[in-house]
């Protein structure tokens, strides 16, 4: 018998949606609430490499997102020069292995969906506009309060609700989220069908400029600057921002800069992080994904992370037999470590961009691979 009969998500990102369906499938009762009045993922783009779709493959998703995404498998490294000059095409590390791509691009809204549908398939019942208000525990189970007035009671109790977790508040851990100093434009639009691979400009006026193909025919395009706080420009305001930036990158952008005309699809988030010291539990309350651990996206393997935690947790509470200090411990085992070798790379090769230095990118990237390629 799993170790527990009914669960509370809370979250309906990547890790939640994840972790629900998993549980699900293994006939675990399943309530995700979801404080958006509907399925939403801010940003433009995601980038999934070969642990992430291991996960995907897991939940049986992963056809539908190689149909709607765009598999690569090279860093194209350009020069901030007029001709935009290829200087070295990288091949990406499977980290998945060889049976799966090393890397797909996505649009994120299209990610959120197909997660969303899997977890209604699997039998969760969501609930949206709606939070947990307050948390009483014992040692049987976790009396939940939530914002509609309602109660119920359940053997555990999932955070996955982000970066600013609520979750997390009520349990009164102190985490402190630190900005890198970096902050990053992304435009939705479409890409020059030459570009197949991700494509990436070091140097110039801004840190990066990026381009990472999310479909055939479309892809985000991505300015790095030093973090600046732009929540009082419009979106107008922004767009023009970032045109003004875009300007000295040459090559694939001067093709597509002119269809940039939509404020609604440019967004600019800081990259920022945190990771929570082990245990992520409190008891039954545990806490996953971004509500734990995140990072800027210099190795793309935040996402990948989630995933992986709603995968092994999902694994122990259905394996095991019983919510115990045994159980946290394995997860502990499992997950702790393995989070902080992602964290800490990409720290450091976030910390070379903002330094002008050039580290060893490779070393890096293989010990990150070594950290994740066996499966979590």
């Amino acid at each position: 018998m799993p170790a527990v009969k009914n669960v509370l998500v809370v979250g309906a990102g990547a890790a939640g949606t994840t972790a629900a369906a998993l549980l699900a499938d293994a006939g675990v009762a399943v309530d995700l609430v979801e404080i958006k009045s509907e399925v939403s993922a801010l940003g433009s783009g995601i980038t999934l490499q070969g642990n992430a779709l291991r996960v995907l493959r897991q939940l049986g998703v992963l056809d539908e997102c190689l149909q709607v995404g765009q598999p690569f498998s090279q860093l194209v490294i350009r020069l901030p020069d007029p001709a935009a000059t290829i200087v070295a095409r990288v091949d990406d590390i499977p980290f998945g292995g060889p049976d799966l791509p090393s890397t797909v691009g996505m649009y994120r809204p299209d990610l959120a969906r197909i997660l969303v549908a899997r977890a209604e398939r699997a039998g969760v019942r969501f609930r949206f506009s709606t939070t947990i208000d307050s948390l009483t525990q014992d040692d049987d189970g976790v009396d939940v309060h939530f914002s509609d007035g309602s109660t119920a009671r359940y053997d555990v109790v999932v955070g996955a609700d982000g970066l600013r977790s609520w979750t997390r508040r009520l349990l009164e851990i102190p985490l402190e989220t630190k900005s890198v100093g970096m902050g990053a434009f992304r435009m939705f639009g479409s890409k020059p069908t030459d570009v197949t691979e991700f494509h990436a400009i070091f140097g110039g006026p801004s840190y990066m400029a990026l381009v990472c193909p999310t479909s055939p025919t479309t892809a985000y395009w991505s300015l790095v600057e030093e973090a600046r706080d732009r929540t009082t420009q419009t979106p107008e305001e922004r767009l023009a921002d970032f045109l003004e930036l875009s300007r000295p990158y040459h090559g694939p952008w001067d093709e597509v800069r002119d269809s940039f005309t939509d404020p609604a699809k440019l967004n600019y988030t800081w990259f920022e992080h945190h990771l929570l010291d082990a245990p992520w539990n409190r008891g039954r309350v545990v806490l996953i994904g971004d509500a734990v651990h995140t990072c800027p996206p210099t190795i793309a393997q935040g996402a990948a992370m989630g995933f992986e935690d709603a995968s092994v947790l999902a694994e122990l509470l259905t394996d095991r037999h019983a919510v115990d200090e045994d159980l946290w411990a394995a997860f502990t085992a499992r997950r702790f470590d393995r989070v902080k070798t992602v964290v800490d790379a990409s720290m450091q090769m976030a910390q070379w961009n903002l330094d002008h230095v050039q580290g060893d990118v490779p070393g890096v990237t293989r010990r990150v691979a070594a950290a994740v390629s066996q499966p979590a």
